[in-house]
């Protein structure tokens, strides 16, 4: 297999540990392209896009290009994962949601297809910001009926969710029938997640994270992360990226992004060390917080009217 065993071998459920995330700000259709084709090059195998990011196009161009030029021998190699968007998590616009995205993919199925937010949205309000009329009750239970459909009929051949607390995945499970294999959420050592990650192994949910730098120069990230104390000491006595390196060992999948082809390839390279015992204990000790909030979806006359009631109190 190689490649850094295609890109850092595969959890319990399938989904491969390392994935190049594609969530870039403003239309980039070309550099995601050319990136995305390169890491299929350097033997990345899983990417992550979703409808709100618009790289679905490039990323179908990329593996098409991968597959005339023999770079990847079948679609089966990859797994490629996608999002619905808040204003289509309504009951009916699931399914059309995912036909879109399967045509922009130039691709007969996604391998995961996740929920990106507890959140629902009027139609066809994709671009922030946002006003207190735009949201509307997240029906949960109605949409994840849409995502089992979408399941059977063969159009995801997994499903799952983002952004949902121990409480919301414990209401999801009461009444699915297809339970979510994934939740993927901001992990990073700022956030480690530890009741969450709890719950998930329970419950056989896979945690992957995003943002596991913090997401510096972002509108949702800041430079926690990269400005920590004690992760810049491990850093430099190591040479390595400590972070990446930390979420792996916690046994969770990460979403990695950069187009640039020298960190494409240092992000693989978290394979070949392990932190110390005593390294582990530092960061463990690191002041715990929330980097991503989802402020946005908060409105006084909305669904969710405060942070706690978002996450249900648990951040």
């Amino acid at each position: 297999m190689s490649a850094t065993a295609a890109a850092g071998g595969r959890s319990a459920c399938g989904l491969p540990r390392i994935g190049l995330g594609t969530a870039v700000q403003g239309p980039r259709p070309d550099p995601v392209r050319a990136a995305v084709l390169r890491a299929m090059q350097l033997g990345y195998r899983h990417f992550d896009t979703a409808a709100h990011y618009a790289t679905e196009g490039p990323i179908g161009e990329a593996a098409a290009e991968a597959l005339r030029t023999g770079v990847l021998a079948s679609r089966d190699e990859l797994f490629v994962t996608s999002k619905v968007w808040c204003a289509d998590a309504h009951p009916d616009r699931v399914l059309p949601a995912l036909r879109r995205t399967l045509s922009n993919l130039q691709m007969e199925y996604v391998d995961l297809y996740m929920v990106h937010w507890p959140v629902t949205m009027k139609a066809g309000r994709f671009t922030a910001p946002f006003t207190a009329e735009d949201f509307e009750p997240f029906d949960m239970r109605a949409v994840w009926e849409a995502m089992e459909e979408c399941h059977r009929l063969g159009h995801a051949k997994a499903i799952g969710v983002c952004n949902f607390s121990c409480k919301k995945l414990e209401t999801l499970l009461s009444f699915a029938t297809i339970p979510p294999i994934v939740n993927q959420v901001e992990i990073n050592p700022v956030w480690q997640q530890r009741n969450l990650r709890e719950f998930c192994r329970d419950k056989g949910i896979q945690l992957c994270a995003y943002s596991p730098l913090g997401a510096k120069g972002t509108h949702w990230g800041n430079d926690s992360v990269m400005d920590s104390g004690v992760l810049h000491e491990i850093a430099k006595a190591k040479g390595k990226t400590v972070c990446l390196r930390w979420v792996y060992e916690q046994g969770d999948c990460l979403i990695v992004k950069s187009f640039d082809e020298g960190r494409m390839k240092e992000n693989l390279d978290i394979l070949d060390w392990e932190l110390t015992e005593e390294e582990r204990q530092r960061i463990s000790k690191i002041p715990q917080r929330k980097i991503n909030q989802g402020r946005r979806y908060i409105t006084e006359h909305g669904q969710y009217k405060s942070v706690e009631e978002l996450w249900d109190g648990e951040i």
